[in-house]
């Protein structure tokens, strides 16, 4: 099935076609049988043409798709259009319970930048449910500035968060099942504030924000932290606000590394024939015994059906040999 394209306005009506019929004209277009329609037709084409808004009823919450816009490039946007006019309309839905209010589809930053003129919004009017508008938005961003990936991620974390179908929110952000399932990887496992601080950060691709997102699950490793120490106000742009977070991190798990102990040797235990009984191995985190499936199956067996009531015998004998006697 064809998807509908919200992001194209339909063609300005013929102002000839939608003049209040009069005279002669009254008697052609009556207002029952087949012609009712076609009038009622134009009336919705008209009623879909670019209209001008004042910028206070324009409310604009929903999911974002942007982190935040620079305050210089609002600006510049304001003196072009303070120049040469809105050359491109915003789009807005009508809200519900609050007549005459709408809601900013897409146009968000040009609706900063009409605020800070303080004239009206030329503005296409959708009346869209809450799906058709995010597709809008979507399509609307596919043909402008594209967002970064970590907004892109974002946004799609905030989506699913809202309960929107995944049918919906990958349409709305052109990609497949596999890389949603990545943004939002990214977007859960890296603190918000965090996100907030970096920026949009347009140079970084996804490969270099998975492996933050990696680093960031590290024990060691705690994002709030880290970022509070670095004078990220210092940086030029975005993408040096993240090198500098990425460089701090690789520098702490360096260190970690090089403080922490040697790991300690595989133990491998040996029954009196030489037959391989386990291994025991010791990392940071654990003690694993593995036992010997191929060399004693019947044993390994064994031990799987009673490992609880073995493992806590041993450990109340250890515990029967620290009490004072």
């Amino acid at each position: 099935m064809a998807r509908r394209n919200l992001f194209q306005p339909p063609a300005p009506p013929d102002a000839d076609s939608v003049a209040s019929p009069t005279g002669e004209q009254k008697s052609r277009f009556p207002n029952t049988g087949p012609m009712s329609g076609v009038k009622s037709t134009l009336k919705d084409v008209a009623s879909n043409a670019v209209r001008e808004i004042s910028v206070a009823v324009i409310e604009e919450n929903g999911p974002k798709d942007r982190l935040s816009f620079d305050d210089a490039d609002v600006a510049k946007l304001a003196e072009s259009i303070k120049a040469h006019g809105q050359q491109v309309p915003i789009m807005v839905r009508p809200i519900a319970d609050k007549p005459g209010h709408y809601k900013i589809v897409y146009g968000r930053r040009r609706l900063q930048a009409l605020r800070s003129l303080g004239i009206p919004a030329k503005a296409l009017v959708r009346s869209l449910s809450d799906e058709e508008a995010i597709l809008a938005q979507g399509q609307e961003n596919t043909q402008r500035l594209d967002p970064s990936f970590i907004e892109k991620a974002l946004f799609a974390a905030e989506l699913t968060t809202s309960g929107y179908e995944q049918a919906i929110i990958l349409d709305a952000l052109a990609v497949d099942k596999p890389m949603l399932s990545r943004m939002t990887k990214v977007a859960r496992s890296i603190p918000k504030s965090v996100i907030e601080q970096i920026g949009s950060a347009h140079g970084i691709g996804r490969r270099r924000w998975e492996e933050l997102a990696d680093q960031s699950r590290n024990d060691s490793v705690v994002l709030e932290q880290i970022t509070a120490t670095l004078q990220l106000d210092a940086a030029k742009s975005s993408d040096d606000r993240f090198g500098m977070l990425s460089d701090a991190i690789t520098k702490a798990l360096k260190s970690k590394a090089a403080n922490e102990p040697a790991p300690s040797p595989t133990l491998s235990i040996k029954l009196s024939d030489g037959t391989a009984l386990a291994e025991v191995k010791e990392t940071a985190r654990a003690l694993t015994f593995r036992l010997s499936k191929s060399a004693t199956p019947e044993f390994a067996q064994w031990m799987r059906n009673n490992a609880e009531v073995e493992l806590t015998r041993l450990y109340e004998a250890w515990q029967s040999e620290l009490r004072p006697d």
